[in-house]
């Protein structure tokens, strides 16, 4: 009777050990899911950074460039179309910006005081 009763326990350790197994198998599964799914998360934050086009103003700074995007906004009340514009601060990495170039910036972390945004490409070249 001893006997059946330390064969049933071995089983039962047996059954157990492939249950810790399974559900190691199961966190390596789900890691890996996660790991994937947390990518995805990068790559969708990375597609929602604001891409915009403007042109250089100045390249005088070492690895900085001013680009001014202009935009043409309608008035509320009065329906005339209105040109406005903003300067940023773009981070040119390898000062191959002229001024008058067009360019393609994207939003980025803050890189300093005033630069948060970087140089995609240059989308045409002053002749």
């Amino acid at each position: 009777m001893d006997n059946m009763d330390n064969m049933d326990n071995n089983v039962d350790n047996m059954d157990a050990a492939d249950a810790v197994g399974q559900t190691a198998v199961e966190n390596v599964e789900s890691a890996e899911n996660l790991e994937s799914a947390a990518e995805t998360a990068t790559a969708a934050a990375r597609n929602m950074r604001k891409e915009r086009i403007g042109m250089v103003v100045s390249n005088k700074m070492d690895k900085t460039a001013v680009v001014k995007i202009t935009e043409s906004v309608k008035h509320d009340k009065y329906s005339k179309i209105l040109k406005r514009s903003i300067k940023f601060k773009v981070h040119d990495q390898n000062n191959e910006c002229d001024v008058g170039d067009r360019v393609l910036i994207m939003e980025t972390k803050p890189l300093s005081r005033d630069k948060h945004f970087r140089l995609v490409r240059i989308l045409e070249k002053v002749k």
